[in-house]
């Protein structure tokens, strides 16, 4: 409903225990509810009728929901990210979507580059040999054993180049790195080199992921893309799990094809137990659980933009639409 409607907008967030944020009331008329989480369809579309205004940030709403829910005029989705939605089936019914930006501008690269940092480091390999006893029993005041390496002097590839991916290269020329960029649009930033997706695989140092998941992305990185890398190079995925071959990394990295990975991310979160990366007891491969958004900061200034994107449809000129 727009600011002309005389009843009050009903909102329902589906999964708020996924914000750990102060989330202000909308400064309008409404009725509010809220769970903690919300699991399958059928608990999806039957927590959502009568809401005009669904807030969701993991919950899906596909074709089928959305076909149960006529009073539903706006999603207001509580992350970047709106692959969990049938935006098609959205714009059919007029559904205005709303998604949060710019706000992990901060917290995803710093995390990317604790990723890279800790593999060329290989702080888990040596954390792992203290626990063992090896320095304990050392012949010398240090520990040798895991080759270490700058990332001063080697080259950042970038695979997509959007608010985030311009932050880590930010951060990585700062560290000393040469920052090199393959993207769906042509860039013309200084102190950045724009490249083939071939030139990508095969010179970057590390590779890190920085795009969405469409089905023109998915398994963008596969058994063929990871051969093409050096046996030297890392690749980072804090962007989403879907974007990489699962099963071909784990085999990479056991073969050795790769030096190493970090991710932070799964294509099905939470993963199962089978996932071929969630149980790998590598020293060259970190895996956090979708983590790399969530510092306070961040979390805080998603959840301001999150109830501005509502209050803004409600005023009759809603912002961040995706459809």
């Amino acid at each position: 409903m727009t600011a002309a409607s005389t009843s009050p907008h009903r909102i329902v967030f589906l999964d708020r225990d996924s914000l750990i944020a102060t989330v202000r009331p909308p400064a309008f008329a409404h009725g509010w509810a809220e769970y903690p989480h919300t699991r399958g369809s059928e608990q999806t579309v039957a927590r959502l009728q009568g809401a005009t205004i669904a807030i969701t940030n993991k919950v899906p709403l596909r074709a089928a929901e959305l076909a149960q829910l006529p009073k539903l005029q706006m999603i207001a989705v509580a992350a970047t990210g709106t692959d969990i939605l049938d935006l098609a089936a959205c714009r059919a019914r007029g559904i205005i979507v709303a998604n949060i930006r710019d706000y992990a501008r901060a917290t995803v690269p710093e995390h990317t580059l604790a990723l890279m940092l800790a593999l060329r480091r290989q702080l888990v390999a040596y954390r792992a040999d203290v626990e063992a006893g090896l320095w304990q029993a050392s012949d010398r005041f240090c520990l040798f054993g895991h080759p270490i390496r700058d990332l001063a002097g080697s080259r950042l590839g970038l695979l997509g180049y959007g608010a985030l991916g311009k932050s880590v290269a930010q951060l990585g020329r700062a560290f000393g790195m040469h920052v090199i960029v393959h993207n769906r649009s042509p860039i013309a930033d200084d102190g950045v080199q724009e490249v083939g997706f071939d030139e990508l695989l095969a010179t970057s140092d590390v590779l890190s992921l920085h795009l969405p998941l469409t089905d023109k992305t998915r398994h963008i990185i596969g058994e063929q893309e990871l051969a093409r890398m050096q046996p030297t190079s890392l690749l980072i995925n804090t962007a989403r799990g879907g974007l990489v071959d699962e099963a071909a990394l784990a085999q990479a990295l056991t073969n050795g094809v790769i030096a190493g990975a970090g991710f932070d991310v799964l294509s099905q979160e939470p993963p199962p137990p089978d996932n071929p990366l969630l149980n790998l007891r590598l020293p060259n491969f970190i895996l956090t659980p979708h983590t790399a958004w969530a510092s306070g900061e961040a979390m805080q200034k998603l959840a301001d933009i999150l109830i501005g994107n509502i209050e803004a449809f409600e005023r009759g000129a809603p912002v961040n639409v995706v459809a």
